[in-house]
């Protein structure tokens, strides 16, 4: 078992090929020579901040008051406030 280690490691997005060196004790057996000619351990993630849809604006945004409206006239709310 490896020991935990507080280290730099790189943390790539391989669907954006976005990738940044930030200290940490992720484990992993797999390496790259970083833009510094450096090799860290290598974490390759699903989602980043470069490749999410929230971040990138890419994000459609829910009509939440559409979905109340149809919800009311499906089961009978005319409007009015919860509970009468």
């Amino acid at each position: 078992m490896q020991q935990l280690s507080y280290r730099p490691v790189v943390f790539l997005d391989r669907s954006a090929d976005f990738g940044f060196v930030v200290r940490s004790t992720a484990l992993t057996d797999k390496t790259i020579v970083w833009e510094d000619g450096k090799t860290y351990p290598l974490v390759t993630l699903d989602v980043s901040s470069a490749s999410h849809p929230f971040y990138t604006g890419q994000q459609t945004t829910l009509d939440s008051a559409g979905r109340i409206d149809r919800f009311n006239r499906r089961f009978g709310r005319s409007g009015g406030q919860a509970g009468q």
